[in-house]
C-alpha cells in the first residue's frame, strides 16, 4: 500500500529523517513511534506532501506518489486547524470538496459521519463555540469524511477523556476491518498495545526498531510470568527449586495466592507447569510480556547509553 524508501530530510545543518525506510501493508494499523524531535512529524508532512524530501521516494499501490494521490489520503494533524467562524456542517463540506468530492457527495457523508458519532445536532454550531474535545471530534471526522484509503493521524487522542479514547479507538478497528490503512503517531503507548498490528521507533532521524508489536514486546521479555493458584505457599516455593526465583506474591483469598516469577536459564513455562503439577492447583499463568511503554523506554535508554 505505502512504501517509503531511503527518505532524507535536513533543515539547514540538521537532519530531520537520515534515510528513513518503512512498508505499510493495506489494512494494517501501523504504530509510528519516538520521542519529541524525533523526526516523526517531518515524515507525516512529507507523506502529505506538506514537505519535500532531500532524498527518496514513497510510493502508493506501486506508483510514485504525486498530488493526485491525496485524494486518496485523510491526514489529522498534531497542531489542529479548523475555522473557528465556520459552522460544522460548513467546515466539513469545505474539507471534503478539498479533497474531490461534489458537494451533494460531501453534504451526505458529512450527514453519515455527524449522525454515527451521534453529534447531528452540532452541525450548524460554530466551530468557536466547540469545547476542545468537541473540535477534536469534527476534526477526526475531516479526516475521513472524503473515504480515503489512508489514514494519518497524529496524536489523535489528546484532548479526549477515556470515553471518547474508546470511541475513536474502536472507529479505528472498524476502519481497518474495511480495508483502511492507518498510521497512528501517539504518546498513547496503551493505544498501541491495543489496535497496531505493527510499529516502528523513529530515534534521533533514524528507524531503529520496526516489528509486530508482539514481536518487539517479546523480544523485550524479562522471562517474567503470572501464577495464580490454589495452594500451600510454602508447597509452591518448594517446587520452583533452582529454576524458578520468586520476585513476589500476594494473597488474594483463602488458600489463592497471585505470584511474580522469573525464569532462569533455559526454563520455560513447561518446565513451569511440571513444577507445579500436584503440589498446587494451578488457576492462570501467563507470560509478562512488557508494554509499549516499557518496549520504547528500554530502547531509547539503550540507544542513549550508547552514545554516552
Amino acid at each position: 500500500m505505502l512504501e517509503i524508501n531511503n527518505l532524507y530530510k535536513s533543515f539547514q545543518r540538521k537532519i530531520a529523517l537520515d534515510d528513513v525506510s518503512i512498508t505499510i501493508g493495506k489494512g494494517e494499523i501501523y504504530g509510528l513511534l519516538g520521542p519529541n524531535g524525533a523526526g516523526k512529524t517531518t515524515l507525516i508532512r512529507i507523506i502529505n506532501q506538506i514537505l519535500e524530501a532531500d532524498r527518496g521516494i514513497i510510493r502508493m499501490n506501486g506508483q510514485l506518489m504525486t498530488q493526485s494521490h491525496l485524494s486518496q489520503i485523510g491526514y489529522l494533524p498534531e497542531e489542529r486547524g479548523l475555522y473557528k467562524n465556520m459552522q460544522v456542517e460548513e467546515q466539513l463540506v469545505f474539507l471534503a470538496q478539498l479533497r474531490g468530492l461534489t458537494k451533494k457527495e460531501a453534504q451526505r457523508n458529512v450527514s453519515h459521519w455527524l449522525s454515527k458519532f451521534g453529534i447531528l445536532d452540532w452541525r450548524g454550531k460554530r466551530v468557536e463555540s466547540l469545547s476542545k474535545g468537541m473540535a477534536q471530534k469534527i476534526q477526526f471526522i475531516a479526516a475521513l469524511v472524503h473515504d480515503p484509503q489512508v489514514l494519518v493521524l497524529d496524536e489523535p487522542l489528546s484532548g479526549f477523556d477515556p470515553v471518547n479514547v474508546e470511541l475513536i479507538l474502536n472507529e479505528m478497528k472498524e476502519l481497518k476491518e474495511h480495508g483502511k490503512t492507518i498510521i497512528l503517531s501517539t504518546h498513547n503507548m496503551q493505544s498501541v498495545d491495543e489496535i497496531c498490528d505493527r510499529a516502528s521507533l523513529i530515534h534521533e532521524s533514524k528507524k531503529v526498531a520496526e516489528d509486530t508489536v508482539w514481536n518487539l514486546r517479546e523480544q523485550h521479555n524479562q522471562g517474567e510470568y503470572w501464577v495464580r493458584f490454589k495452594g500451600n505457599m510454602i508447597g509452591f516455593v518448594n517446587a520452583l527449586w533452582t529454576d524458578f526465583e520468586l520476585l513476589g506474591h500476594e494473597e488474594i483469598g483463602d488458600q489463592r495466592f497471585l505470584a511474580k516469577l522469573k525464569m532462569r536459564g533455559a526454563s520455560n513455562m513447561n518446565d513451569l507447569i511440571q513444577a507445579l503439577l500436584g503440589k498446587v492447583e494451578i488457576e492462570l499463568m501467563e507470560k509478562k510480556l512488557p508494554s509499549m511503554q516499557e518496549v520504547f523506554v528500554d530502547i531509547i535508554r539503550g540507544k542513549e547509553e550508547a552514545h554516552a
